[in-house]
């Protein structure tokens, strides 16, 4: 069942291509879809846009997965994300990926820093900031 305390979803269709020689889906493909949940929370919250116009932005420093249960082609996964942590500079987010039938196919934890590409340093998050972060 899936949980509610996830503010953020997306469902992505499995490509054939994504299949392994044991017929399900690839490992490094779990850490794609991580990686498609992740761009969505750095559009919605805005981080996106503050790159674009500044060159800060977040930054992947660690991310892992726990694999639960295979999944296959043809069908779906379903992302949910939610904020784990926040904290001066750095913020991790949680994944739960589900497949069709809403099993549970694994968990997922990224940390990225708020970083300054103009002056290779990390920034805090400003309260601003914070407070959109914290509605996920």
């Amino acid at each position: 069942m899936q949980d509610s305390n996830f503010k953020l979803s997306l469902k992505l269709r499995i490509d054939w291509s994504e299949m392994d020689t044991y017929m399900h889906v690839n490992n490094v493909n779990f850490m794609k879809y991580m990686q498609s949940a992740r761009v969505q929370f750095w559009d919605v919250t805005g981080l996106a846009k503050l790159y674009e116009a500044t060159k800060k932005g977040p930054m992947l420093v660690s991310t892992r997965c726990d694999f639960k249960h295979p999944l296959f082609f043809p069908g779906n996964v379903m992302i949910k994300t939610k904020v784990e942590f926040i904290k001066n500079s750095s913020f991790g987010l949680y994944h739960h990926l589900y497949n069709d039938d809403d099993v549970l196919c694994a968990v997922g934890h990224d940390v990225a820093v708020c970083y300054d590409f103009n002056t290779d340093k990390t920034f805090k998050i400003t309260d601003d900031l914070r407070k959109v972060m914290e509605k996920y």
